[in-house]
């Protein structure tokens, strides 16, 4: 019998380590290759790790609620692996390695951990722990803020948990000094000297090398009454996940929104006379999606710096053009899995993988690896019947275009008897853009590309 670890998988560039929502298996039980062992949260989505191999868990080396860094081993699965079993009873000393190293994850659940302990054994005292998502201990990490005063903070989430607004508003107060206890002073700081008191109380999370955006004026929401006849309904995981990313989007980026009206007649009657036979002969619905997300690479291409990120005042121009597309889940929350180099498919090939990861979006069936390293999203806000939207860009991004419900409406065309009204079908699209590097004229110009590319769709093209 070979011992497989079950490694913590990296779920996005930015995300460093995960939280053990659940687990599907118990140690004993059998398990199959891509099946589903875990639930794991982020500070961004949540998801479900599949066993790489066929074999039994044997081990489970973190308890549901632990945070795992990226990388780590989780779980243990034996295997019938001959070629495995057989190298280990050749060599005593591999065997011995692979015990130690099944050891030594157990002995290290996660930097969380080690940090509480710490400050336990610092404060002499009993520390009530509580659940804390993977971005408040990064922001406590950054502030240097110990679990113990972790503790302390008053939590505003669902069972009195810590969210990112308790964390910015203590931040902010703990900086002006509004909520320091003298009686609980010295448990903070054990030696009175002045000089000691700012580095621990006010460390800066900002290194001075590199330049950086300054955080703007935090704003107090206002207090909502709650009285009389209403309804409060907490927030799921995922609800205030977006919340979350949505402010911190609208703080970073300077957003500007630019529309474009586009007449979509020509394609909407192409896809009339296709989808049946489409539909019939690859057992796949033709959706506007895909011709959406031919047109938005193509215009990619044109103006490669709108397929970018901002890093402090360094502009980081990607190559690889990979489409998100924001996709509605039952539950009424939002989640945006992601074509990889959508500019190596066809048109069929769109249309094939934008449903599967839609369908599967719905399902909570999403690998990691499929809703990370998007560099554009689209979204389609006429699928509900709006107008038009102007959409938050999806960070690290800098432009998410919107398109919304395609009508009929009188138009002028140009002929070459004159101008005439006629009955067509158009659509107006948006497109909201990070206003640090991709100005108006080049919004707008990227904006009319993608309209160029649509209402030049070829009517009797064959697919």
């Amino acid at each position: 019998m070979a011992q497989v670890e079950l490694i913590m998988p990296k779920m996005g560039e930015s995300i460093m380590e995960a939280t053990i929502l659940k687990w599907l298996k118990e140690v004993g039980d059998t398990i199959e290759a891509e099946e589903s062992v875990l639930e794991i949260a982020t500070d961004k989505v949540d998801s479900e790790v599949p066993s790489p191999v066929d074999g039994v868990l044997s081990k489970i080396l973190f308890e549901e609620g632990d945070t795992v860094e990226v990388g780590k081993a989780i779980a243990l699965i034996e295997t019938e692996s001959a070629a495995s079993a057989e190298s280990s009873s050749d060599s005593p000393s591999n065997s011995q390695q692979e015990t130690n190293s099944v050891d030594l994850p157990q002995a290290s659940v996660s930097q969380t951990v080690e940090v509480e302990e710490s400050q336990r054994q610092v404060q002499g005292t009993e520390v009530k722990t509580r659940f804390y998502s993977p971005l408040v201990m990064n922001m406590a990490r950054q502030e240097g803020i110990s679990m113990a005063e972790l503790e302390r903070i008053t939590g505003t989430g669902k069972d009195e948990r810590v969210t990112k607004r308790d964390m910015l508003q203590y931040i902010e107060d703990r900086k002006q000094a509004k909520t320091s206890q003298p009686t609980e002073q010295p448990q903070k700081i054990a030696v009175p000297q002045p000089p000691i008191a700012p580095p621990v109380e006010t460390p800066s999370i900002q290194s001075p090398a590199t330049p950086k955006v300054p955080t703007p004026p935090r704003i107090t929401p206002p207090k909502v009454d709650t009285d009389g006849n209403v309804e409060i309904v907490e927030m799921d995981r995922m609800r205030r996940l977006i919340s979350d990313h949505m402010v911190m989007s609208k703080q970073v980026s300077p957003h500007v929104t630019s529309f474009a009206e586009i007449d979509m007649t020509d394609i909407v009657n192409w896809r009339n006379k296709t989808k049946d036979s489409f539909l019939k002969r690859e057992g796949e619905k033709l959706t506007f999606t895909p011709i959406f997300i031919e047109a938005v690479t193509n215009a990619l291409k044109d103006y490669p710096l709108v397929n970018a990120s901002v890093d402090g005042y360094k502009m980081i121009i990607r190559k690889d053009l990979n489409i998100g597309m924001a996709t509605a889940t039952p539950s009424g929350n939002l989640i945006v899995p992601v074509i990889h180099n959508a500019d190596h498919k066809s048109l069929v090939g769109l249309a094939k993988s934008v449903n599967d990861l839609a369908n599967r979006a719905r399902t909570n069936k999403l690998k990691p690896t499929e809703i990370q390293g998007g560099t554009f999203t689209l979204t389609n806000v006429g699928t509900f019947g709006s107008i038009m939207g102007t959409p938050i860009i999806n960070q690290p991004q800098v432009a998410i275009l919107a398109v919304g419900a395609i009508r009929k409406k009188p138009a002028v065309i140009e002929t070459e008897y004159g101008d005439v009204i006629a009955i067509r079908h158009l659509m107006i699209a948006s497109l909201s853009y990070d206003h640090r590097i991709v100005d108006g004229a080049l919004g707008s110009t990227f904006l009319n590309r993608v309209k160029y590319y649509l209402e030049s769709f070829d009517k009797n093209r064959v697919i």
